[in-house]
């Protein structure tokens, strides 16, 4: 199964004592979808909300420590995924649609 959740984040450049031009810059970052049941499998539901991330500062903090700099900008873009990644996703949230606050897991 290989599956991500890929987002636009931004970052600036403030080096001390230089300039740097541009001192921002875009890029895409992808962060690997745990497999559904497996610890860190909600991701999805604890961080974003409707296709939006859920708390925007919490995770631009989450991606600046990931990427080493500072991220001033973030949103969601996609979860890439294969079909076995995406079955077992549906099993699982069908599996405890209370867990969701679901009637189904559309």
């Amino acid at each position: 199964m290989d599956a991500a959740y890929v987002f636009a984040v931004a970052f600036r450049l403030d080096p001390d004592g230089a300039t740097a031009d541009p001192d921002r810059f875009e890029t895409t970052v992808e962060i690997p979808a745990i497999e559904p049941g497996d610890d860190g499998w909600l991701f999805f539901r604890d961080r974003l909300w409707r296709g939006e991330i859920g708390d925007e500062p919490s995770f631009r903090s989450l991606a600046s420590d990931r990427l080493g700099v500072a991220v001033t900008e973030a949103s969601f873009r996609e979860l890439r995924t294969d079909r076995d990644y995406l079955d077992a996703l549906e099993a699982a949230i069908a599996a405890d649609l209370d867990r969701f606050n679901a009637e189904s897991v559309d």
